[in-house]
């Protein structure tokens, strides 16, 4: 007998299936669309292209108690919005350029040089360099990213893919920011007034964009608690610097790029070496024997008091590679916030998406939460970048392609980290990379990675110094989340 539709029903209602989910039935998003909406996007039908949150967000801003204002124009709050004009890259190598950066980079707390471009590229470099106490704001590729210039960002070269805002009133500066950095002021950034998608923005855009305007205290009070936000961020970043000229110091490390690697034949531009069978350890490939990994070891051992490896008891309890897995993603508030290897450097990692406790509950126990202190190394793709877990990363997931450093105790975990993090360690973690297309390692490769020992009392000076950045950097976490529940409940939700 054919099933009615009433008991396929039931029968699929009642299932061991739907007993296991976890996640809130969710309403159907929908919008009407105007014609005239539908010519002006060059008759796309797809529903992204209208997007319904952007709608929503204009809805809620309609019913703000402040009046609204506009970001750029003549009644608007920016003093100036420009980008360098475009021009062509010459990339050189490091001695020969300028250090330059990405515009994905504003978001990292201490950005390093992405490449380097000649002094001698046809652009204004003067024009380039980011001046201290403005906005940034991504222009193309993932738009709407924005960051504030403190002093890490200082003079620094980045490319004309980022917008440079100053304002009229400083006050603006850290309370636009932390708009900005509402999901009501993202969507706003990336949709127009009728929710339609933007893929790409230019300073006039930002005439369209309005925002309210509380009780100038209000705004203060918001700036202020950005601007220390920032202050701390710089000041973790010299805490760093610190700990790794002291460890610099100690082991009298030239510059990397000072290494004298040595080469079977000197006088050939062709790098060419020659490897003991005794030094072989079963890699055939030349990446893993490059001279330079040669000479940073014998130079430790000459200088340290010791050197052994990541996977030594005294220097890590263990080290996680997790094993890969499907991913059930729940909204924001239903689940464990997960990010990327990606986001290793950001502070408050974007594009976060959230796991279901209930799936992955196995997982998370074992092998995926991050604790405080813990040492986080990208294992594919970028294999090599590496971070120091701060507190508020604590109970969070990052995935799979980044291992876990659980470390002996706080007392080793700084220290490991400046190593590690130098570019002295960088070198020995990148040896081991393998694969033709993917660069990859994996766990049994960081457990190999040698670390020196030093005196005690200065490795103590080093690990505590680190551990101190570390705090810096959740306060700083700390005060820009209230920055911005401020703006959410007494700005931008607060009623007319």
């Amino acid at each position: 007998m054919v099933d009615t539709d009433k008991n396929l029903a039931y029968k699929l209602s009642t299932t061991s299936l739907t007993s296991i989910i976890d996640i809130p039935e969710e309403e159907l998003k929908w919008c009407t669309v105007n014609l005239s909406e539908v010519m002006n996007n060059g008759f796309r039908l797809e529903a992204s292209v209208y997007e319904i949150e952007g709608r929503h967000a204009w809805e809620v801003l309609e019913e703000c108690k402040y009046k609204l204002i506009p970001l750029l124009g003549t009644n608007g709050i920016i003093k100036q919005a420009f980008y360098p004009s475009r021009f062509k890259r010459i990339y050189v190598e490091k001695k020969y350029g300028i250090p330059f950066f990405l515009p994905s980079q504003i978001l990292e707390i201490n950005p390093k040089p992405a490449k380097y471009i000649s002094p001698v590229t046809d652009a204004d470099i003067e024009e380039l360099k980011i001046k201290k106490d403005t906005l940034l704001l991504t222009r193309s590729g993932t738009i709407g990213n924005c960051a504030i210039a403190s002093k890490t960002l200082q003079n620094k070269v980045f490319s004309d893919d980022i917008i440079r805002i100053s304002f009229h009133d400083e006050i603006y500066l850290g309370y636009v920011y932390a708009f900005l950095r509402t999901k009501i002021g993202s969507v706003l950034i990336n949709t127009n007034k009728y929710g339609a998608v933007v893929s790409h923005i230019e300073p006039e855009h930002l005439q369209n964009i309005l925002i309210p305007d509380p009780p100038d205290m209000l705004k203060k009070q918001i700036h202020e608690l950005i601007m220390k936000s920032y202050e701390l961020r710089d000041e973790s970043n010299e805490l760093l610097d610190k700990a790794e000229k002291l460890l610099i110091e100690e082991l009298e490390l030239p510059l990397i790029d000072d290494f004298k690697p040595k080469y079977f034949y000197e006088t050939s531009e062709l790098k060419n070496y020659t490897v003991k069978l005794s030094k072989l350890q079963g890699r055939l490939d030349a990446s893993y024997h490059v001279p330079i990994v040669d000479s940073v070891v014998e130079h430790l051992k000459q200088h340290a008091l010791e050197v052994t490896t990541v996977g030594d008891p005294r220097i890590s309890k263990k080290v996680i590679l997790p094993g890969r897995f499907r991913r059930v993603y729940v909204e924001e508030g239903q689940g464990t916030v997960f990010f990327g290897g990606k986001q290793i450097y950001e502070l408050d990692p974007s594009d976060k998406k959230y796991l279901s406790p209930k799936y992955h509950a196995s997982q998370i126990n074992t092998e995926l939460r991050l604790t405080k202190n813990m040492i986080l190394i990208t294992r594919s793709g970028t294999v090599g970048k590496v971070a120091l877990a701060p507190q508020h990363w604590g109970n969070w997931i990052i995935n799979e392609h980044v291992i876990r450093i659980v470390p002996a105790s706080d007392s080793i975990a700084g220290y490991l980290y400046v190593f590690l993090a130098s570019p002295y360690g960088y070198e020995l973690i990148r040896r081991f990379t393998y694969g033709s297309v993917v660069d990859e390692i994996d766990d049994n490769h960081v457990s190999q990675v040698q670390i020196p020992l030093i005196k005690e009392e200065k490795q103590n000076e080093i690990n505590q110094l680190a551990l101190e950045a570390n705090d810096k950097r959740y306060e700083a976490y700390k005060l820009e989340q209230e920055a911005i529940k401020i703006v959410n409940d007494e700005v931008i939700h607060k009623t007319k």
